[in-house]
């Protein structure tokens, strides 16, 4: 019996990264030896176990053969006969199929730490065909280590493309789908996740409100860009630099999905695109099971963005009405991330990264306001149940109207 450091742990440590988490893999034994030393059983599908004291996780070595659809479609085979090399082999990337002995000695039979010294994403072999999940996997590498100068080698994505054109990825289940996407958002590159997916024929798949947008025209008054699906990707960059919040990152990506049933004969123009984002932004969250928290936010993006970049020339009432209809007195911590997802949308244009945005700290301003508008002098002046609720707006909407006269903004009207 021998144990390894396997997979990830090894090649974070040879890229000088921090290590998160730590695998091991086991040779030489079986289920009833690692229970027989005290290991917790966890693997559904094949034996995994958790250490006694450290709980890191120890898999036995394992061969696989494809025997159905999907990347559940697996039978595995586990013995004590089975070698380190065969383990290592059915796994995704060469950078991924490294082991560590005890005394720190790597094991690389496939080229792993050539291909991480060359910055290359490398199939170990062409069983990779044979797992679908593998498409979106190292789409995700491939946005971690965007910033470190890492490709994808062409007969990777070549195998990438066949499985896209295979079918296979249609037994990706919804969840497994959303929880690769989930990851990705909290990468420094999630748009190059999306760049990948569309170059080997799986956005259109797996994501396809995004991949409509591509080749569907904006203003170019507003957009220099032009193109839709190049916006919505400069979008995300600018949420990733603001903010690490993956709800506000989803957000800047489906912003726009409005803008991708537009009639072609209103092009460049998209007139109620925000309102028509928002049953598509609910159709794609409930066949992902993207969780409601994430699913409100890009609704009130969508629904509302264009009004925060005309802050300041709507009229008070009209602002009141945004900060109730978004429910910011009850979910400031909400609206703060829909200010930032509307700034990203502002800044995510051709040559507009470095402008301002003062709307942002307007609405956070105009929320501070009527929040400050007292209500108990009005209960004690007699007003109660609608005519209450008629004057409380009335004072806040004065409110917002002398914090604009402090301003004194100008603004332009933005598509």
């Amino acid at each position: 019996m021998k144990t390894y450091l396997v997979g990830g742990a090894v090649r974070d440590q040879l890229l000088g990264r921090t290590v998160k988490e730590r695998d091991y893999v086991v040779v030489g034994a079986n289920p009833e030896t690692m229970k027989n030393l005290g290991f917790l059983p966890v693997g559904k599908d094949f034996p995994v176990f958790l250490h006694p004291e450290t709980k890191a996780e120890y898999a036995l070595a394992r061969t696989e053969r494809k025997s159905g659809s999907g990347y559940h479609g697996f039978k595995f085979q586990v013995d004590a006969e089975v070698t380190l090399e065969q383990d290592l082999q059915r796994r995704d990337l060469t950078i991924n199929a490294m082991a560590e002995e005890a005394d720190g000695t790597i094991i690389d039979p496939y080229g792993g730490r050539a291909d991480l010294e060359n910055r290359i994403l490398r199939h170990v072999s062409t069983a990779f065909v044979e797992d679908p999940l593998r498409v979106l996997r190292v789409a995700r590498f491939a946005a971690r280590y965007h910033d470190l100068g890492f490709t994808i080698a062409p007969e990777t994505l070549a195998l990438m493309q066949q499985i896209s054109a295979s079918g296979e990825l249609q037994a990706l289940t919804p969840e497994r789908v959303w929880l690769e996407l989930s990851k990705v958002l909290a990468e420094d590159r999630p748009d190059v996740f999306i760049e990948v997916l569309r170059e080997v024929g799986a956005l259109k798949i797996l994501l396809p409100e995004i991949d409509v947008l591509y080749g569907v025209p904006n203003p170019a008054q507003w957009h220099p860009e032009v193109d839709t699906g190049v916006h919505t990707m400069m979008v995300l960059r600018i949420a990733c630099d603001l903010t690490d919040n993956t709800r506000v990152r989803f957000a800047a990506l489906v912003h726009d999905l409005g803008k991708g049933v537009t009639p072609s004969k209103f092009w460049p123009s998209h007139r109620g695109h925000e309102e028509a984002g928002v049953p598509i932004i609910e159709t794609l969250c409930d066949r992902l099971r993207i969780p409601n928290d994430f699913r409100d936010l890009a609704v009130l993006t969508s629904r509302f963005h264009l009004h925060f970049h005309r802050a300041f020339i709507l009229r008070p009432g009209t602002v009141l009405k945004v900060l109730m209809q978004t429910d910011a007195l009850r979910r400031p911590e909400r609206f703060q991330e829909l200010t930032i997802a509307c700034e990203s949308d502002y800044r995510g244009r051709e040559g507009w990264h470095e402008r301002a945005y003062p709307q942002r700290s307007y609405w956070q301003e105009a929320l501070k306001t009527i929040r400050a508008v007292p209500v108990q002098p009005l209960i004690e002046q007699g007003y109660t149940g609608q005519h209450l609720a008629e004057k409380l707006s009335e004072l806040r909407a004065q409110a917002i109207a002398e914090l604009r006269a402090r301003l004194a903004h100008d603004s332009t009207e933005l598509a």
